[in-house]
């Protein structure tokens, strides 16, 4: 399904859209769906919230030229600068929480003490016919974080939840979704190549069964290349 569709999807037959981003960090994606909510629907009123707890990032956001653009085009965006948890509190305390025809949750569930409560909170927020996006890792990075998963599990994102556990809980909360792969590689070539000062520097930090696992279970071989497979699941709920 193309970003195209998914915005006609989200806007036919509405008299105006509200959209909310959580863990929207830098904003490529808010601004991009945004631009093409306008140009899909033009003249229906659109508004923005944002949901990013690192104040660096929503800088960063702000800054855009063409965040200003879409500012100066009436898309107003409310900012809650916290994590998704506080927000969730903040709005449950309010009561009257407002709902929205489409949210987007990109590679942010990572971040959540408790997924299944996070799910089902902003899947409660939806309108009518309102989409719930989710975009996880499901390739490469998928059975890396699997395999050393000790190692890799930091302070930042403490339990990795993959593809497949994200659809186990959505199951299990008995709502409705489509699945919709989005293929993505780049290359590591340089990992195994000795001679290579940046590859060298790459692997200071590597052991051999994260190689092996790198270019045996992550990865496909391509004009010589070692393609690393950084395929990512798009998983769109239904209201």
């Amino acid at each position: 399904m193309s970003d195209y569709e998914i915005c006609y999807r989200i806007g036919e037959g509405k008299s105006s859209l509200d959209f909310l981003g959580v863990g929207s960090g830098g904003g490529e994606m808010d601004v991009h769906m945004l631009t093409l909510l306008q140009a899909t629907f033009p003249g229906v009123p659109v508004t923005s919230g944002i949901v990013e707890g690192s104040v660096k990032l929503t800088d960063n956001f702000k800054g855009k030229s063409v965040t200003r653009k879409l500012w100066i085009n009436t898309v107003p965006f409310d900012w809650h600068i916290m994590p998704s948890e506080d927000y969730m509190k903040q709005a449950k305390a309010k009561g009257d929480m407002k709902k929205f025809d489409f949210i987007h949750m990109i590679q942010m569930i990572y971040y959540v003490e408790d997924m299944a409560a996070t799910i089902q909170f902003y899947h409660g927020l939806l309108k009518k016919n309102g989409q719930l996006m989710i975009i996880v890792e499901a390739g490469g990075w998928d059975t890396l974080w699997k395999t050393f998963k000790n190692d890799l599990c930091t302070h930042t994102i403490t339990e990795y939840r993959s593809s497949g556990e994200v659809k186990l809980c959505l199951d299990k909360l008995g709502l409705k979704y489509d699945e919709h792969r989005i293929h993505n590689e780049f290359d590591i070539s340089e990992c195994f190549d000795p001679k290579s000062k940046l590859g060298c520097e790459l692997l200071k930090f590597m052991t051999k069964a994260i190689l092996a696992l790198l270019k045996d279970k992550c990865s496909t071989q391509k004009d010589g290349k070692t393609m690393f497979n950084s395929t990512m699941d798009c998983i769109l709920v239904h209201a």
